[in-house]
């Protein structure tokens, strides 16, 4: 598989490209010129108590962005991928692929799978659909009889969620280390190998999240854009993360567990609640919470790669954001439990870090909003401006990121994609927080017809 490699840009690429670049400089621009109207307004406010505290907490906020950023910069640096191992001390592994309406894209993954540079006698492969409504058994069946023994699969009797079928293949699971695959990515030949080798002599490693790129970027404006915000959100962030063993999700399209960190915290895992209610969404950040708990270290690899299918259409795409989000406010509590503890020998300074910026983020998100609603209404235009800036800046340094170390002209998409996000996903988190206690997947509708 080598559909990491991008194609040529389209004419309505580059006319996105271009008109979110010129959009971004006339922002630039706006803002230089109405420097008089934003000189005045900051006058007028430093005149009152409130105006005054205001200024202050914005720069003393901006000092600890600017500060976590540098200290991202610095762990990223220190970052090194494990290299692969010789198959003699490859673990044995189980490779679960939970399933609900993937139709035929189940087939393809469990196929790459069964492609992978791994000694055939060390992989067990266990496929689960959970109650599809679609002919994803089907593809399943044909997975089966293509693969033979290299492959078991498994039907429940009805769609319990994700959570249910990772449970039962953990169960069944027989390999040193847990794998676990979303049934609408495809991995490289190369990816179980580099995935597994940071167990083999690290008895602190717990747990290992893979690379995530786009599959379908080109069936799609929105997953296009989304490319270079996953690379720079795993490539990045959780390079920076892995440097300090605390890599605070690992994503459900591609992870590994050590056995014993899994069946450690299994029945809790599967039982857990939120508000009273049994939690059908998070499973992967509630793992790696667990995990680190336990005093595991859990790291990046950087050279496994998975490509995985996500939302083309906007409603579908701000649901997988509410969910993430929800989860993520659901989990922030779960660690703050045990962040401020002395839960591992090593430093415990990085997590806390880490934690700490999350919780920024969430408290944040209310009093951005409520001033972000002020200023469209008293100066809509000052504001247009100030937003086209910081997303310019910020934006930026995705760019400059994944120009380094990918290719330039795909660099440029974090430009339309900031845009898109401020002025049409500003709304998730502060509403994910209100409705952190409800549950529902939200996005596990029938697979569209491939």
């Amino acid at each position: 598989m080598n559909r990491i490699k991008r194609n040529s840009l389209t004419t309505l690429d580059y006319t996105i490209l271009i008109s979110a670049f010129l959009v971004l400089v006339a922002g630039v621009f706006l803002v230089y010129q109405l420097q008089p109207q934003f000189e005045a307004i900051h006058l007028e406010r430093m005149k009152t108590f409130w105006g005054s505290a205001l200024a202050g907490i914005g720069v003393v906020l901006l000092v600890i962005q600017v500060a976590f950023l540098l200290y991202m910069v610095f762990l990223y640096i220190k970052y090194k991928p494990v290299k692969s191992v010789s198959d003699e001390l490859l673990p044995t592994c189980t490779v679960i692929v939970p399933a609900y309406n993937e139709g035929k894209l189940v087939w393809e993954t469990l196929r790459s799978l069964a492609a992978s540079d791994y000694p055939d006698q060390k992989v067990q492969i266990i496929s689960i659909d959970d109650g599809s409504q679609d002919d994803t058994w089907y593809w399943m069946q044909k997975a089966k009889e293509q693969l033979g023994d290299r492959l078991s699969i498994f039907q429940q009797p009805e769609n319990k969620g994700k959570r249910h079928a990772l449970y039962r293949g953990f169960k069944m699971a027989t390999g040193e280390v847990f794998i676990t695959v979303d049934s609408d990515s495809i991995v490289k030949a190369d990816t179980l190998r580099n995935l597994v080798s940071p167990f083999v002599g690290n008895d602190k490693c717990g747990a290992v999240a893979g690379n995530v790129r786009v599959l379908n970027d080109k069936s799609a404006i929105i997953p296009r854009m989304l490319n270079v915000s996953f690379v720079f959100s795993f490539e990045f962030m959780r390079s920076a993360q892995s440097s300090i063993g605390t890599v605070l999700c690992t994503p459900g399209a591609l992870a590994a567990y050590k056995k014993e960190a899994v069946m450690n915290c299994l029945d809790e895992w599967m039982n857990q609640t939120f508000m009273g209610q049994p939690t059908d969404i998070g499973e992967d950040r509630a793992m790696t919470n667990m995990i680190l708990k336990q005093g595991y270290h859990v790291l990046f690899q950087k050279n496994a790669y998975v490509l995985t299918n996500i939302p083309e259409k906007y409603k579908s795409l701000y649901k997988m954001f509410i969910r993430w989000e929800r989860s993520n406010v659901r989990e922030n509590i779960m660690m703050s439990k045990f962040a401020f503890t002395k839960f591992r020998k090593e430093s415990t300074a990085g997590p806390r870090i880490l934690l700490l910026n999350q919780w920024l983020n969430v408290i944040l998100a209310y009093p951005f909003t409520l001033l972000m609603l002020i200023f469209i209404v008293t100066q809509p235009v000052l504001f247009l401006s100030a937003t086209l800036l910081s997303i310019f800046i910020f934006s930026s340094i995705q760019v400059f990121f994944y120009a380094k170390i990918h290719n330039l002209s795909e660099s440029f998409w974090a430009y339309p994609y900031s845009i898109f996000y401020a002025f049409t996903l500003f709304w998730i988190t502060p509403y994910a927080i209100a409705t952190a206690g409800r549950r529902g997947w939200l996005t596990r509708g029938l697979s569209e017809k491939k």
